[in-house]
């Protein structure tokens, strides 16, 4: 699909005196998709350098440099860090005693004077291990969130850059026809100084010119509102110009629907989070169950006499543990709310597989419809537009058309060629919207499979 149209080409014209001035408008129209866009309200000279933006170095740049990006990693980095912590044992405790002050007498050897003592829990039930799956899962929910805040970040990142390259290309249309406009009025004024045309036909010439200046200034506003979200997503200064973009000579082709229905349901971070949700939520049950088993607490004291020489008099060792069993309704409770969870996770994957198959169909429809817009502009209406013209500039050529039809044709072709813009503009967008809502690129999909026409059916 290629963004450009071909230029129409002039007939021959015999060149006389008033008949140079048409000459001279139908030339301008032959140049007219060879006009490069204005930038900053002017017309760019053609032999000036101009930097060239790809949709590789915004996508390059957007992944290495976004802010929102970073912030996610560093968050995804901070969890993954949890999880050594939940398999950890708990801390190895130490205590220390000593004899301040006695206001009984005793005899020696009686109490201990200093104390050390050495306590550690032996975590035998793998309430560890269990803190530690739920942890991981909970660093799986980061990744996902990561994948999504980069795929949504990039999805528009490229809707922007296609924004941008559309208002290039619409700046380009608007300064050949302001180009035209020039040409129009010059004839108008040249055929009322010879009587063949009204005065009337000259204001409406300089109105008509007046409009495409005035459309051409609503482009560049919107060319910079491009510009500058554009600039913000890369991360860079949005005073710097970032260069015109170069368009891919054409979108990736729609793999088939049952390839899409099984990469959305693979892919998509969402889906993919509610699965780790139920992960979590077995985990949060493994160890609600792994309650009822008490983890031993292994100790040692030693112990100094009061008149002993030795460093150390008596060592001791005991063992402790937790009684759970005499708090039943406690710990029932927690099984009972850790299965809830479970069965409230696997209802979240099914709405999330739900959602995701209806986020698909309604997509692929709008690049249908939009794909069709493409199409019928390209075969049918630009053609017969163009045609138009042809026809009218015959007929002014021989008197038998009146220069209002003839403006009349050409205004209808340059809204038609602003029209297919915008439509190709909305195919791109929405096929990055389709990629959005998979979670994968469409282009690295279609390596490993056969690709299809640019509508799955």
């Amino acid at each position: 699909m290629q963004r450009r149209l071909p230029a129409l080409t002039p007939p021959n014209i015999v060149m006389n005196s008033y008949s140079l001035s048409v000459c001279l408008y139908f030339g301008v129209l032959s140049l007219r998709a060879e006009v490069p866009p204005k930038e900053g309200g002017t017309t760019a000279p053609q032999n000036a350098v101009q930097s060239r933006l790809t949709l590789d170095a915004v996508i390059s740049a957007v992944i290495s440099d976004n802010p929102s990006i970073k912030e996610a990693r560093s968050k995804w980095e901070a969890l993954k860090l949890r999880v050594p912590q939940a398999a950890a044992w708990d801390d190895l405790k130490i205590g220390i005693g000593s004899r301040v002050a006695r206001f009984v007498r005793v005899t020696p050897n009686s109490f201990g004077d200093q104390m050390l003592n050495v306590e550690q829990m032996i975590p035998i039930s793998g309430k560890n291990q269990s803190r530690s799956r739920i942890a991981a899962a909970e660093a799986l929910l980061a990744v996902e969130e990561l994948r999504r805040k980069q795929i949504d970040v990039l999805a528009k990142a490229k809707a922007t850059f296609y924004t941008l390259a559309n208002a290039y290309a619409l700046l380009g249309l608007n300064s050949a026809d302001e180009a035209l406009a020039h040409q129009t009025l010059d004839v108008s004024r040249a055929k009322f100084a010879s009587g063949g045309q009204s005065q009337a036909d000259v204001l409406s010439a300089e109105i008509e010119l007046t409009k495409i200046h005035e459309a051409g200034k609503d482009l560049e506003q919107k060319l910079s509102d491009a510009q500058t979200q554009l600039s913000v997503l890369m991360n860079r200064d949005p005073f710097k110009s970032l260069g015109k973009p170069v368009a891919p000579e054409s979108t990736p082709s729609i793999p088939s629907q049952e390839r899409l229905r099984s990469l959305i349901l693979s892919h998509r971070p969402e889906l993919r989070m509610a699965e780790d949700r139920v992960i979590a939520a077995t985990a949060k049950l493994d160890l609600a169950k792994r309650e009822w088993i008490p983890d031993p607490t292994l100790s040692v004291q030693a112990q100094r006499y009061n008149s002993a020489s030795q460093g150390v008099s008596e060592v001791a060792i005991g063992i402790s543990i937790n009684v759970p069993w005499f708090n039943r309704k406690k710990y029932r409770a927690e099984e009972q709310e850790a299965a809830g969870n479970i069965e409230a996770a696997q209802r979240g994957v099914e709405a999330a597989r739900a959602e995701a198959l209806g986020l698909l169909r309604d997509r692929l429809r709008k690049i249908e419809t939009n794909h069709h817009h493409v199409q019928l502009f390209r075969d049918q209406l630009l053609p017969t537009a163009k045609q138009t013209v042809e026809a009218n500039r015959a007929g002014y050529e021989t008197n038998k058309t009146g220069f209002l039809e003839l403006i009349t044709s050409q205004r209808s072709l340059r809204e038609l060629q602003s029209m297919y813009q915008e439509h190709l503009t909305d195919y791109e967008t929405a096929v990055i919207d389709l990629e959005a809502i998979i979670g994968a690129d469409l282009p690295s999909q279609l390596g490993r499979q056969e690709s299809v026409h640019p509508i799955a059916k």
